[in-house]
């Protein structure tokens, strides 16, 4: 399984790599927007997990361009998307839903909090 991971902090980057690797879970990790869109139309990923705060865009303008281009491509099945934050403001979900996300997870969160709800969307 290919998880994109979308995260600016290295340690964060690293930490999540780790656990994910120990369930064979193969990772691309990118820090901002940009590189996030280019992974995303250069590979095909099961899951993407997408911090909301990051540098040159945010979480929710990266899964709306993600979003737009998979509606040109005529994609059958949109990627599932898992926003990961430390914002725990109550329309933080909210709006995470609106512009396309599947799920929400705070940080910090376990190593289990994290595999159950990718398990949500892949086995």
């Amino acid at each position: 399984m290919d998880i994109l991971l979308v995260e600016d902090n290295l340690l964060n980057q690293k930490v999540v790599t780790f656990n994910l690797k120990k369930y064979s879970y193969n990772v691309t990790a990118v820090s901002n927007g940009p590189d996030a869109i280019k992974a995303v139309a250069d590979q095909t990923f099961d899951l993407i997990l997408m911090d909301l705060m990051l540098p040159e865009m945010d979480g929710y303008e990266i899964t709306t361009e993600i979003r737009k281009m998979e509606k040109v491509k005529g994609t059958d099945k949109p990627v599932p998307i898992i926003a990961i934050t430390a914002n725990t403001l109550d329309n933080d979900r909210e709006k995470c839903f609106e512009v396309g996300m599947n799920e929400y997870l705070s940080k910090p969160f376990t190593a289990e909090q994290l595999i159950d709800k990718i398990r949500m969307f892949i086995s």
